[in-house]
Parts: structure tokens; C-alpha cells; sequence
């Protein structure tokens, strides 16, 4: 039984905050990681022309700014060599490879008690913690809806997550699954490589350029959301016009309201959207059935396709360690997630959350 003050459950750049933030207080820490390396989701399941898209001030790790000349809007690679940079800046060791497999809070001693499973050694590690940080994430494993013939599809069907390239894709038939963010990036990159792209919105989403996202951040911190929503709504009119020809609805709620109450982020167009416009993305309803290549859509419509890539998120793993359950627990169990605002990381406590300054 190893006896921490602080485990910290992932290596992504919300568990490498904390890390750094409580290594500030000298508070001593233990960072464990399920995969062979830090910011897995970034370095192994992110396609190759990937920026973050939100501007560099709102994506700083505490206590430590990009380099001066970091252009505004990050390649993933320049983010990566800053998360590598960030590592040996504050002596980060985490130790991989490490999987979590049961959590339990011990109230009369007030501490947890934690078994993970060190898969480079192929030994059970236990360690006592006062406190637990949570920040595994709510990427880890695909998440792949259940359609009727999928299972006879016979060609390429695979998660965005393994998606690199569209250069693969030149003049074959594509199907995106999922209208979020990697979604319309994804049916970009495929229509730029000449694939004959088509992509299912099935749900109200807001589109965004990068320049009004980064407006409504700034003016976060002095006027209320629905203001704000206001504002970017009839600015985005401006930009796009009426897409509810193109399949393309809004949600009731504005942006940023809709992103707090729900988590559900607009999406910030890439190009995307003057290719649907042009008709050289095709937009499509909800599938119906699959049988063999040719894919039915609600309508009666159908078209066939050689691919399909299944932009439609992930789920956590979590809950099947971590078991929460008295309030009073929630004191010493921590969620931690990387802030869009600069120097800061979120730690939620339960549905509460407070900001540790950086």
C-alpha cells in the first residue's frame, strides 16, 4: 500500500494542471495513466490537419504562457511540443500504463483506497490517497451507435477517432456520421482531398466562425450569455445566412447559454460550410437501415458509399471504478478539467465546481 496525499487519475492537460498546481503548494502527488504516454487522445487519435479552435489565450496550462511567436489558433503538434514542454518545466512523472480498476472512500479513516493495475510490470499497485482527482476525461472509449446492417457493411466503417487523412478517400464515397466538430472538420477534409463527401445532421446546431467564438469568450467576463448570444446570432446571420435550406437548423437557446446549461459546443466552421452550399458536401437525415453498400435515410432516400467514418464522440469509463455516492465524500473526490480561460483549471466537486487560480 502506497500512502499520497494527492492521486491524480490521468496524464491529459487537465491532470498535468493539477499536477502542476498542487507541486506549487508542495502538496505530494502521485499521476497515474493509463496509456504509454501523456495527452494520448491528442498524439494517437487526432486527425493531421487539427488546430485547436479556440485562440491561445483561452488554452494556456497554469503557470506557464505559449512561446511569443505561437500563432493564435494552435496546430496540434505545436500543442503536443507545448504539453511535452509543460512536463519537464514542472517535473511531471506520471506513471503510465497504469489503469485504475476500483476506487472505495473508507469514511472512518477519510481517506481512498485505490487498485490499479501496472501493466508494464503485470502487477496490482494499491494506494491510500486523501485526496482523488478525477481527470481521466470523457474521451476513452469510441462511441459507435447502433445501426440496423452495419454489421454487413463492406466497406471502411471506422470512429473519427482513427480517422488521419482524407487523402485515402479521393474519389471514393464518404459517409460522416455526426455534424460536432470533428464531424464537419472531417467532411472538409475528405471534399479538399476529393472525396464525393456526405455528412448526417440530425440535430439543431449552431455554426460559428473561430473569430466569433473568440469575441463571445472575451466578452464573457462583462455581459450576461444571452447578451452575448444575441450578438454572435446576428453576427453568424451575417456570415452564413439562412441554412435551414442547406438541413441546418438552430437550437432554441443561443451558444453560449446552450454550452453552459448542456455542454454542447456550437460548431466552429472550417470551410465546411460554403462546400454544402455548393453542393459539394451533401447533407443528410437520419439512416434508417444499411443494406450492404447502399444506405437508407429517412425519406426513403438512399445512396451507396465505400466508407463511413462515425464522428459521434466517446464515452467515459469512469463510472465503472469511480462509485460516488455520499456528498461528503465529494469533499475529497475532485473532477478536473482544463479550462478555456487563461492560467486556470476547473475542479468540480459533484455538480459544484470551484476555480483553482493559476
Amino acid at each position: 500500500m502506497e500512502e499520497v496525499v494527492v492521486l491524480i487519475v490521468g496524464a491529459g492537460p487537465a491532470g498535468l494542471a493539477t499536477a502542476a498546481c498542487v507541486s506549487q503548494f508542495s502538496i505530494p502527488y502521485v499521476i497515474v495513466e493509463r496509456e504509454n504516454c501523456s495527452a494520448s487522445l491528442w498524439r494517437n487519435r487526432t486527425y493531421d490537419r487539427l488546430k485547436l479552435h479556440l485562440a491561445r489565450e483561452f488554452c494556456e496550462l497554469p503557470h506557464m504562457p505559449y512561446p511569443a511567436d505561437t500563432p493564435t489558433y494552435i496546430p496540434k503538434n505545436t500543442f503536443i511540443k507545448y504539453v511535452d514542454d509543460y512536463i519537464e518545466c514542472f517535473a511531471i512523472h506520471p506513471r503510465y500504463l497504469t489503469v485504475v480498476e476500483s476506487s472505495t472512500y473508507d469514511f472512518n479513516g477519510k481517506y481512498w483506497s485505490i487498485m490499479a493495475h501496472d501493466m508494464a510490470k503485470c502487477k496490482i499497485v494499491n494506494y491510500r490517497a486523501k485526496f482523488l482527482v478525477v481527470a481521466s476525461g470523457e474521451n476513452s472509449v469510441e462511441n459507435i451507435p447502433v445501426i440496423p446492417g452495419l454489421e454487413n457493411f463492406p466497406g471502411v466503417a471506422i470512429h473519427s477517432s482513427c480517422y488521419k487523412s482524407g487523402i485515402d478517400y479521393s474519389g471514393r464515397n464518404v459517409l460522416v456520421i455526426g455534424s460536432g466538430n470533428s464531424g464537419m472538420e472531417i467532411a472538409y477534409d475528405l471534399a479538399s482531398h476529393g472525396a464525393n463527401t456526405s455528412i448526417i445532421i440530425r440535430s439543431p446546431i449552431h455554426v460559428m466562425t473561430k473569430e466569433l467564438i473568440r469575441l463571445g469568450m472575451t466578452l464573457v467576463h462583462y455581459l450576461p450569455l444571452k447578451m452575448i448570444d444575441g450578438l454572435l446570432l446576428m453576427m453568424a446571420n451575417a456570415v452564413f445566412g439562412d441554412l435551414s435550406r442547406h438541413g441546418i437548423t438552430r437550437p432554441e437557446k443561443g451558444p453560449f447559454v446552450l454550452k453552459s446549461e448542456t455542454g454542447r459546443s456550437a460548431v466552429i466552421d472550417v470551410g465546411t460550410i460554403g462546400l454544402i452550399k455548393k453542393d459539394k458536401i451533401k447533407v443528410h437525415g437520419r439512416i434508417t437501415k444499411i443494406k450492404g453498400k447502399t444506405i437508407e435515410f429517412e425519406g426513403g432516400k438512399e445512396a451507396s458509399f465505400d466508407a463511413i467514418v462515425f464522428a459521434t464522440g466517446y464515452k467515459s469509463t469512469t463510472n465503472s471504478w469511480l462509485k460516488i455516492c455520499k456528498c461528503r465524500m465529494m469533499r475529497t473526490c475532485l473532477i478536473a478539467t482544463a479550462c478555456p480561460r487563461r492560467n486556470s483549471l476547473i475542479i468540480g466537486k459533484g455538480q459544484m465546481g470551484s476555480t483553482l487560480p493559476g
